[in-house]
């Protein structure tokens, strides 16, 4: 375990490495902190940092930078998450709260996250797997033409086109949509096939296979494999950090053009709370010099995706943490009033 002044030290390391881009020496330490102790002494924190692989010495300079072990400490024991500014919270509610739909609720939350952060933004749209029925709507395109409209607690709209064995009239229609919405409404995706699989014998033996081809539609919606979706914003934000990836950019763009990659990168949306993966913990190789920042959101208490920021091992933590938490809470109240 670290002393209390050590990890003092390994704090205003990381403060100084991110804010000037520079190695740390023992000298600029004393001079911008007040650590209370004399230069020698921190020098000598600095070798047991050193020694114990939260800093390393980059080259020849006489100073010293984190090391990824150093930036973890730092997330873990040393980093509150910093609250935005009042000026800062009102631009998020502003820029959001215009959407008009999940597709713009999504593409305005990635712009903000880029322009919060200067980070690459990443956010995952709503999985239909872990919604719940907001509304079905049914309307008649013709004498046996049908047009079924599923449409989630988090805005999501699926459309499917049915054609019914025999006419279907509108007072009939009108029946089955007024029945199966009090029966789904509110109600998870994976209850709703048994919550209905009684509703065909409820009608007149002329409508029953009208109302099984609805059904066999709707719980088709339901379970489809939808391919989880994925928007990315900012991207060019990484090439301004350049100097920061030891070999090449490259692999790093190669990796953000991969979307399996950045739904491992994000992680189960299950897992709703904060989490930072500092370079070496991300499993992709062409990853190993970045952070992620990511966190769930959704309508209610439980989270239906996560967003968050890729960037550089030396990035503001507690600031990026700060941004990423607060867009999720503002997108996620969107979605419940939406």
């Amino acid at each position: 375990m670290l002393s209390e002044r050590r990890l003092e030290v390994l704090r205003a390391i990381v403060q100084d490495y991110v804010g000037t881009e520079e190695p740390v020496g023992s000298k600029a330490l004393t001079e911008r902190h007040q650590l209370g102790v004399s230069p020698a002494t921190v020098r000598n924190d600095m070798a047991v940092l050193e020694d114990e692989g939260f800093i390393a010495q980059p080259h020849t300079s006489a100073g010293r930078i984190p090391t990824d072990k150093g930036y973890r400490l730092f997330v873990d024991k040393l980093a509150g998450v910093k609250p935005l500014s009042s000026p800062e919270r009102r631009a998020i509610q502003n820029f959001l709260v215009g959407a008009v739909d999940l597709d713009d609720v999504v593409g305005r939350t990635v712009r903000l996250l880029a322009q919060l952060t200067r980070q690459v933004a990443v956010v995952q749209y709503p999985s239909l797997t872990r919604s719940t029925v907001r509304h079905v709507e049914l309307l008649s395109l013709a004498s046996a033409r049908l047009m079924l409209v599923l449409i989630t607690d988090t805005g999501r709209v699926e459309q499917r086109m049915i054609d019914c064995p025999v006419p279907f009239g509108e007072t009939s229609l009108a029946d089955l949509r007024a029945r199966l919405n009090s029966r789904v409404v509110g109600r998870r995706f994976a209850d709703v096939p048994l919550l209905v699989q009684d509703l065909p014998d409820s009608f007149e033996q002329e409508d029953r296979g009208t109302v099984s081809t609805v059904l066999a539609t709707l719980l088709e919606t339901l379970v489809e494999e939808t391919e989880e979706r994925l928007m990315i914003g900012g991207t060019a934000n990484i090439t301004r950090f350049g100097h920061d990836f030891p070999l090449t950019i490259r692999p790093v763009l190669e990796a953000l053009e991969e979307q399996v990659v950045l739904l491992k990168l994000l992680g189960e949306a299950k897992d709703s709370g904060m989490t930072v993966r500092i370079g070496h913990e991300n499993a992709h190789e062409g990853l190993n010099s970045t952070s992620v920042v990511a966190v769930g959101y959704g309508s209610g208490d439980e989270a239906v995706a996560k967003l968050g920021v890729v960037g550089p091992t030396r990035m503001d933590y507690p600031g990026t943490m700060g941004a990423v938490r607060a867009v999720a809470r503002y997108v996620g109240q969107i979605l419940a009033e939406s």
